[in-house]
């Protein structure tokens, strides 16, 4: 928000209400262009105040979510003064993130929280659009999957290795995103005060936020669509569907003949070989292209973070993270779960039996006490027959239970006109084929944004 936007405000009726827009990877502020369009023709000035976060713009998204995190709590707390001097002090506080973005926000919101600002704030709405809550690690066995998730992980500078949780945030021997979903933090807390929590997620071709990761779940009924039914919202239909019941598996479906499924796949290689004679040229060159890339800009987020972490302020953000006396406790059982997690597979096991064997023979109580949340989660999941679980890190599963115990209000898109629905869901460029994101910013501002 500019400074005049502010000043041009009669003191007495500017607004109590601070909305606060975070960017995603790679991002800058005109993504969110129409969030904050739409957020200001729906509340005007002396109802909201709107603030876009230009503190990560860029590369400087790959100076990890803590870093990020703060840099937006510093943009924050600059504009709560700013708005106390002039006489219109902040009463209320939303919070959006969008794809790295929620994550970012989470981190902040726990910043202020350790701050004191909520006792004098209330939090009303935190709102994530796309957001990886359980990192991109790709929840497949194989070695090609092992292999990505090595890779892409350290291509990314600290971003990337917190989103594929191979990190280990500071003093805590554990990834960030554990440390963000832990019950016992400052973020968890922080998150548990908002009176509104919302996610949406796209269910299909979301490349960069899978939809496992961005609707906090263990399975993935979307990946043959022509194999369930979908059900809508009435008003929103056919693009946010209904959270009651949204999808099923179809009662019966009529089989394929061999012959008819061989000529179909056949024809579809067929038209698709010009496309990956070109991948087979470029991929290699594009690798090497990255990869040089990734090493320059990875340098230069290594420099960032030490000029950030040489920055005046910063000791006020170095506070315990964990709030109760159970550090040690955690600290154990989180590297626990890292070893035991280390044997991946596709599916958990459907049996009693099989499921028993997730910890191992020789695990000490402690451990075994460690593990039981995650197993338990596991067993619920897992004997869902309709939809096998995915094979998620012991981590990602208590993640899952732990944001869940929270409570939010989950919403799953469903766009269709373009295949780039990461950017579609926010309407990040203004082009017709992102038109369906603009229903689902309607159903956010009409249906949950409470002013």
């Amino acid at each position: 928000m500019e400074e005049s936007e502010r000043t041009s405000i009669d003191p007495k009726r500017r607004a109590d209400h601070l909305c606060v827009l975070v960017h995603g990877f790679w991002g800058n502020p005109t993504h969110l262009e129409y969030l904050a369009k739409t957020l200001r023709e729906k509340h005007p000035e002396d109802k909201l105040n709107i603030l876009v976060a230009k503190s990560n713009t860029g590369t400087y998204t790959y100076d990890g979510i803590e870093t990020g995190g703060e840099r937006v709590t510093q943009e924050v707390e600059t504009l709560l003064e700013e708005l106390e001097r002039d006489g219109a002090p902040v009463a209320k506080l939303s919070v959006v993130g969008y794809s790295l973005g929620g994550l970012i926000a989470r981190y902040a919101i726990g910043l202020l929280y350790s701050k004191g600002y909520f006792e004098k704030i209330q939090p009303v709405n935190f709102t994530t659009f796309a957001s990886p809550h359980l990192g991109i690690r790709t929840p497949l066995w194989g070695y090609h999957n092992h292999l990505w998730n090595a890779f892409a992980s350290r291509t990314l500078s600290s971003s990337g290795r917190q989103l594929f949780t191979i990190d280990t945030f500071r003093d805590t021997k554990r990834p960030i995103l554990s440390v963000l979903a832990d019950p016992d933090s400052i973020f968890m807390r922080a998150l548990s005060l908002f009176r509104n929590r919302i996610l949406y997620a796209n269910i299909t071709n979301d490349r960069s936020v899978p939809y496992y990761t961005g609707s906090i779940t263990a399975t993935d009924p979307f990946v043959d669509l022509d194999a369930v039914d979908i059900r809508y919202l009435e008003k929103y239909s056919p693009i946010i569907l209904n959270p009651e019941n949204p999808v099923s598996p179809k009662a019966s479906q009529e089989v394929v003949p061999f012959y008819t499924r061989l000529a179909v796949n056949s024809q579809n290689l067929l038209t698709r070989v010009p496309l990956y004679t070109a991948l087979a040229a470029l991929i290699p060159l594009a690798t090497v292209v990255w990869t040089i890339n990734s090493g320059v800009q990875s340098f230069r987020s290594n420099q960032r973070i030490q000029l950030h972490e040489q920055g005046e302020g910063l000791n006020s953000y170095r506070i315990p993270l964990l709030m109760s006396g159970n550090t040690a406790k955690s600290t154990l059982s989180g590297a626990f779960r890292r070893v035991n997690s280390a044997h991946g597979h596709d599916y958990l096991p459907e049996s009693d039996d099989e499921e028993s064997s997730a910890t191992p023979p020789n695990a000490s109580e402690e451990e075994d006490a460690a593990a039981m949340p995650n197993l338990e989660l596991k067993r619920t999941t897992s004997r869902k027959a309709d939809f096998p679980t995915l094979a998620l890190s012991d981590e990602q599963f208590e993640m899952i239970r732990n944001l869940d115990n929270v409570g939010w209000k989950k919403y799953l898109v469903h766009i269709r006109k373009h295949r780039h629905t990461h950017a579609a869901i926010i309407v990040r460029i203004p082009k017709p084929s992102f038109d369906e994101g603009k229903v689902v910013v309607r159903h956010w501002l009409d249906e949950e944004f409470e002013i």
